[in-house]
């Protein structure tokens, strides 16, 4: 189970003494990432539970899907976390936090296979499976095949095409923030995605086989 924003927390040590006091002046009601981490930077831990809740499904979603194991998304998810807890006090408002998080959780899952060498077998990577009750059976076996037809396309995709894939799909971001959180530049990009969607289009069209 992946870790709670108190878990988190404990597991990581609080910027100062100063994370304790609460802020005088009230939350706005949709503050943007950006001041959500200045805040907590200077000692808001509410903010960053706020920021917690915010992305916590779509990075775990992410990793999940980009490792192919329910046990090391897990763990990488709570590395990313910590490194974004630990780089506050640095933290400057130069990109999105987005790209921010997301260029940590890139660079968390790069170090996990060069400590590994070679990706783990997956296992149950199905973060989404729950079904509409009012769903007819025929619709939910088609649904269940799509899905699971696209979980097995993922999986073979070159490793640079899943994860701008997944960056676009599961965090949402655009060509230019996935180029700078993967390093490569805006056109590379933008064909790994093209050809990555071409690929599970395909998949997922391919025509049942009847005996």
């Amino acid at each position: 189970m992946v870790a709670n924003v108190q878990t988190i927390l404990q597991t990581n040590l609080p910027l100062s003494c100063s994370a304790s006091v609460a802020y005088a002046r009230a939350m706005d009601p949709a503050p943007e990432d950006s001041a959500l981490m200045l805040r907590y930077k200077d000692g808001d831990v509410a903010a960053f539970e706020t920021l917690y809740r915010r992305h916590n499904d779509p990075l775990y979603r992410y990793l999940l899907r980009l490792c192919r194991h329910r046990d090391n998304a897990e763990d990488i998810f709570q590395e990313v976390w910590g490194k974004i807890i630990k780089a506050a006090d640095r933290y400057r408002p130069t990109a999105k936090f987005t790209t921010f998080l997301y260029k940590v959780a890139h660079n968390c899952f790069i170090d996990h296979l060069r400590r590994n060498k070679r990706h783990t077998h997956p296992g149950n990577i199905e973060p989404d499976s729950q079904a509409d009750p009012g769903d007819q059976p025929d619709v939910l076996a088609e649904r269940s095949l799509a899905r699971e037809r696209l979980e097995i396309a993922l999986q073979d995709l070159p490793d640079e095409q899943r994860d701008v894939f997944l960056l676009h799909e599961e965090a949402g971001l655009n060509l230019d923030q996935i180029a700078t959180i993967t390093g490569s530049n805006r056109e590379t990009t933008k064909s790994r995605l093209r050809y990555a969607i071409k690929k599970l289009r395909s998949a997922i069209d391919e025509p049942v086989e009847t005996s």
